[in-house]
């Protein structure tokens, strides 16, 4: 069975763990079926279950928009 994951969840994107309010705005790394890789301000990087933690999508990263 394939997870259902969030379709923004793509490097670049900026994210915010909904029960982790002090890691900061993390930046997705990488993505590997539902492991998430985020570097976050104040934990730094942090692998996250996207199947049991539904990361709160705050925007694409501004340095990718030309």
């Amino acid at each position: 069975m394939r997870p259902h994951l969030d379709p923004f969840l793509e490097p670049g994107v900026l994210v915010r763990h909904p029960a982790e309010a002090d890691w900061g705005l993390g930046q997705v790394q990488s993505v590997a079926g539902r492991k998430v890789t985020v570097n976050f301000e104040n934990a730094g990087k942090q692998v996250i279950d996207a199947e049991v933690i539904r990361l709160v999508f705050v925007g694409d990263d501004p340095r990718e928009i030309r």
